[in-house]
């Protein structure tokens, strides 16, 4: 009986790490090009609803263009990493004039693996950017790259991100219980 709890154990423990964020902050406008290249981060691959812009303001926020203004002149290359459709995305992305990949398969690592090929970096070198566990993060880990988790920029998603939020919800409470989640949002990746 004690093996099969202990068998358990390590296989609830080998799943929850498949979500768990390298580290948590509260918005991609709080990572600052030092913070990132500290950590050997060269490109930043980001999701693109709810964590660059929200889902119902294609045009961005003024502090939005401030710190992509920042990673240009830091030349680090943002990259949007987005399960939608191209035309969505180019859409979205016109006066921000970003590069993307479409259709990204998250969780999959296809949309990452295409990332790394075009800017020929080593796995280290990339950080994924998202406000989703069961997407952003899983495919993180999934291609062995680093995550980082973000509040999400509004409080309403797209009908069907909220699907994912329902079990998301579930995954974060088992994460927290067990410590491998925090409940408090950094606003570096020191904290």
């Amino acid at each position: 009986m004690s093996f099969k709890k202990t068998r358990a154990d390590i296989v609830e423990r080998e799943l929850l790490n498949r979500f768990r964020p390298t580290w948590m902050v509260e918005s991609i406008y709080d990572l600052s090009p030092e913070q990132l290249k500290k950590q050997g981060i060269k490109v930043v691959l980001t999701d693109l609803d709810n964590t660059l812009i929200a889902w119902d303001n294609p045009s961005g926020t003024p502090q939005l263009h401030e710190w992509l203004k920042e990673m240009r002149k830091a030349k680090i290359p943002v990259v949007v990493v987005s399960n939608n459709k191209h035309e969505r995305i180019k859409k979205a992305l016109d006066e921000l004039s970003l590069p993307f990949i479409a259709r990204a398969l998250k969780p999959l690592t296809r949309g990452i693996n295409v990332a790394l090929k075009r800017y020929h970096v080593k796995r280290s070198e990339v950080v994924l950017v998202g406000d989703q566990l069961m997407t952003d993060v899983l495919a993180a880990n999934n291609a062995q790259i680093k995550s980082i988790l973000v509040r999400p920029l509004v409080d309403s998603d797209a009908w069907n991100t909220k699907i994912n939020r329902f079990f998301e919800r579930l995954v974060k409470k088992r994460l927290v219980k067990t410590n491998r989640l925090s409940t408090k949002w950094g606003h570096k990746l020191d904290d």
